[in-house]
Parts: structure tokens; C-alpha cells; sequence
């Protein structure tokens, strides 16, 4: 065959397409483990994070979370059900139709032996995008220990600022409960909490985000919404000073 030829070139095209293909594959089988490993070890520094535990070297991530951080999962009802964290992805359960058949997966962070921090994921909608994150409570389950968001699709200097640390902080030591005992959550008000509110009613507020009413919003509802899921059970292992 000429090497001018059309069929020639057809030809050559042809079999440099099936050699990448086999590359591109070959390499994606070899990589995917290290990928899994990866996104794993990527939910357990934010999981640290939201606990404000975070180790300064990442090589100690795995083991100070493998020694320190217990996954349990709970249903619906509350109650604690014999099933593997890992196989509960929080955004899928959060579609089942029957609410009776999801499952909550709950990270809990102990030292010597005793519960000191209950983390949560946290999954809403922003105005671009699906938010991502991990809310912690303190062991009174009612004062917000930590929150972070790893993972969204807002805008750069608007609602991206839900990365910000700025942001993130004004979630530390706000309550989740009223005077009452009764789930109220944490709300993002568009400005300055303290030109809003005072008092006991300002420990439910933080800061907005100038320009990013849409995210804040979003941000308000998701919490929320996904406090309320795990309130069942929460509410059993609350100590009464918690309300």
C-alpha cells in the first residue's frame, strides 16, 4: 500500500488511535487503586479538619485518623445499624425516595477512650453547584466544633468563599439548639450577624458572604436539613446539659 494513499493514511490513523486507547487504559486500571486510596485519604483530612485536628504533616493523617476516628452508621429512627461506613455514600442515600430506608454515616472522634466530637457530611446545592463538607459538634451535641467544604463549583471571590477559612471560622462554638432543647441549626445572614441579631439569638448566625446570597442561602438550608436527619440520633446520646 503506497504510503500516500488514503487507505494508507486511514490505516495509520487508525492503529495510532487503538495504541493510545490501550495506553490510556492500561494506565487507568494501574492507577486506579492509587486514585481510591487517594479520594479516601482525601475525606479523611477533611473529616480531621472539621474536628480542627488536622495534622501539619500529611504523612500522619492515616494514622492519626485510624487511631482516633471511629465510623458508625445510623438509620433514620436513630438507631445504630451493623453496616460498613464505607459502603454508605451520603449523597445517594440522600435520594432514596422512603426515608425510613436511609442510612447516615457518623465519624466520631475520641481520645482515651472517651466520645469528644460527632462529624457529619453536609451535602446541599449553591448556586452553581452541589456543596460538599463535614459539619463537627462538640460532645454536647449542640456547639459546632468545626465545619469545612472541600468540594463545590461557585464562583472565585463570591461563593467560593465557603472555603475560606474566615468563613469556616465563625461556625466554631455556635449552637445548633435554643434554649428549649429544639433544633434551630446555624444560619448565614446576608452581612454582619451582630447588626442582626443579639444576645443568646446570635449564637445561631454567622457572617454572609458580600454578593453570594444564593450560596449563603444554600448553605443555611443544607444545614438545616441534614442536622434534622441525624437529630433522632442525636438526641439519644445528648447529656442533658447539651439543651
Amino acid at each position: 500500500m503506497a504510503r500516500h494513499s488514503n487507505g494508507y493514511t486511514v490505516l495509520f490513523i487508525s492503529a495510532i488511535a487503538v495504541i493510545c486507547s490501550l495506553l490510556l487504559s492500561t494506565a487507568a486500571t494501574a492507577l486506579r487503586e492509587r486514585q481510591q486510596f487517594n479520594i479516601a485519604l482525601d475525606i479523611k483530612k477533611n473529616i480531621l479538619k472539621s474536628f480542627d485536628v488536622l495534622p501539619k504533616d500529611t504523612n500522619e493523617v492515616e494514622s492519626f485518623y485510624r487511631d482516633n476516628v471511629v465510623g458508625i452508621v445510623v438509620n433514620a429512627r436513630g438507631k445504630r445499624v451493623d453496616v460498613d461506613i464505607g459502603a454508605v455514600d451520603p449523597e445517594a442515600e440522600g435520594k432514596k425516595a422512603n426515608v425510613d430506608e436511609q442510612l447516615y454515616p457518623v465519624y466520631v472522634l475520641r481520645e482515651n477512650d472517651v466520645d469528644v466530637a460527632y462529624s457529619i457530611p453536609i451535602i446541599g446545592k449553591g448556586l452553581w453547584s452541589t456543596l460538599y463538607g463535614y459539619l463537627s459538634l462538640e460532645s454536647d451535641l449542640n456547639t459546632v466544633r468545626g465545619i469545612t467544604f472541600y468540594k463545590h463549583g461557585e464562583t472565585p471571590g463570591l461563593g467560593a468563599e465557603i472555603e475560606a477559612a474566615w468563613f469556616q471560622e465563625n461556625f466554631k462554638g455556635k449552637k445548633i439548639l435554643d434554649a428549649a432543647g429544639n433544633l434551630v441549626s446555624v444560619s448565614v445572614v446576608k452581612g454582619q450577624a451582630t447588626d442582626k441579631h443579639t444576645g443568646s439569638a446570635l449564637s445561631h448566625y454567622v457572617d454572609g458572604i458580600s454578593g453570594a446570597t444564593i450560596t449563603s442561602r444554600g448553605v443555611t438550608e443544607m444545614l438545616k436539613r441534614d442536622l434534622t436527619k441525624y437529630e433522632a440520633y442525636f438526641a439519644t446520646i445528648r447529656p442533658k446539659s447539651g439543651k
